[in-house]
């Protein structure tokens, strides 16, 4: 069975502690991965070589690898470096993923990609829209995710939920689907099945604490308000 099939049909977790918090320790990520594991998890999205090692050694799912960095003179954040690529790579990633946007980058999508398909790993292209996955898809990419639909200056505030017309559209290319970004309920993990991807991507609402625990406190505060 190939890692695709393997990740067909299922929940990959992305554990990604919120930056700088009380969870953001590689152990505490490790520990966060074998749980989602154990829950059922397919695979896991990690950020960060350290974390990525970590969790290599507790699990035998597929691990996509990324590495964010904020940069001066580039809105590129994932895995924008060859380097970033060889640090996931020996750090046990069999899927990397990269930002496959058209926009001002340090090093090329072709040059990425290639280091990807060096390392033997899977290239797994993070889209914000169609065309971006046209021209993964035609540069090597294996998995088309919809992780930065709505992240861009060009698709900012298109969408409030799923992306469900870009996940019909790149399933139309007939590339692996990935929908990725704002899938926040069981029910939009279904609905992104049900538009056509191929396995989705939960982050923020299993793993960034604060995140959730805000939700829940925003609720009953108005809750609270308008009685």
């Amino acid at each position: 069975m190939t890692l695709l099939d393997t990740l067909r049909g299922g929940l990959v977790v992305s554990c990604q502690p919120v930056d700088d918090g009380p969870m953001d320790d590689p152990a505490i990520v490790a520990a966060m991965a074998a749980a989602a594991v154990a829950g059922g998890a397919a695979g896991l999205r990690i950020e960060g070589a350290a974390n990525l090692a970590a969790v290599r050694a507790r699990v035998s799912v597929p691990i996509i690898g990324i590495l964010k960095r904020d940069l001066a003179d580039s809105p590129v954040r994932i895995t924008p470096y060859l380097a970033d690529v060889q640090a996931l790579a020996d750090a046990g990633a069999d899927i990397i993923a990269y930002d496959a946007t058209e926009r001002p980058r340090p090093e090329t999508t072709v040059a990425i990609l290639a280091a990807i398909h060096a390392r033997g790993a899977l290239a797994m292209a993070d889209c914000s829209k169609l065309a971006d996955g046209q021209r993964a898809l035609a540069e090597g990419a294996a998995i088309l995710g919809t992780t930065l639909s709505g992240y861009t200056d060009e698709t900012a505030g298109q969408n409030d939920d799923v992306d469900t017309a870009l996940i019909g559209a790149f399933r139309d290319l007939g590339g692996f689907v990935m929908a990725e970004g704002r899938v926040n309920t069981p029910e939009l993990a279904g609905l992104a099945m049900a538009a056509g991807a191929d396995a989705v991507t939960v982050g923020t609402a299993l793993t960034r604490l604060e995140h959730v625990t805000g939700w829940f406190h925003d609720a009953v505060a108005r809750a609270f308000e308008a009685r």
